[in-house]
């Protein structure tokens, strides 16, 4: 580095320095909680909770995501929770219709003991209706649970 550069270097450093300790001693900054905000995690969320094919029956990762879920948005106000039901394409669509419905209600009586608000709840099922492409493929994945939650914090 040359002699000017240091120079030039030494005094943007102690122009930082006065600037800071101007910063510091006019009151307006008491610690950092002043300068920097926790964010809050009350906000508009959305999870899927997974089955086997054919089943209803919460799994132990679906319960433990459930309850995480729960646990962070614990002391958030719940305004309303979208819950929709799904299937893939295996099996009659009558069947599809009826195994998503049970799904849906599954995770909301999982979210209920968890402690939030039954009146939040929207319940809607599609079955397997958009599990198969126009091409004809099978969507994966459909074996699930959509989870919208509008969530926002509590006065």
């Amino acid at each position: 580095m040359s002699s000017m550069s240091t120079l030039r270097f030494m005094a943007m450093a102690g122009a930082a320095a006065l600037v800071l300790t101007g910063c510091e001693s006019s009151g307006l900054f008491r610690d950092r909680s002043d300068l920097v905000s926790t964010p809050t995690t009350c906000t508009a969320q959305r999870f899927d909770i997974y089955f086997s094919e054919g089943e209803a029956r919460l799994t132990d990762p679906a319960l433990q995501a459930i309850r995480l879920t729960a646990d962070q948005l614990r002391d958030c106000d719940i305004r309303k929770v979208q819950v929709i039901g799904l299937a893939s394409a295996t099996g009659s669509s009558s069947a599809n219709q009826g195994l998503s419905e049970r799904r849906a209600i599954a995770v909301t009586e999982a979210l209920e003991a968890e402690g939030w608000p039954l009146p939040a709840f929207e319940i809607a099922v599609q079955g397997d209706t958009g599990a198969v492409t126009a091409d004809g493929r099978a969507e994966p994945l459909r074996r699930r649970t959509e989870v919208l939650v509008d969530a926002a914090p509590r006065r």
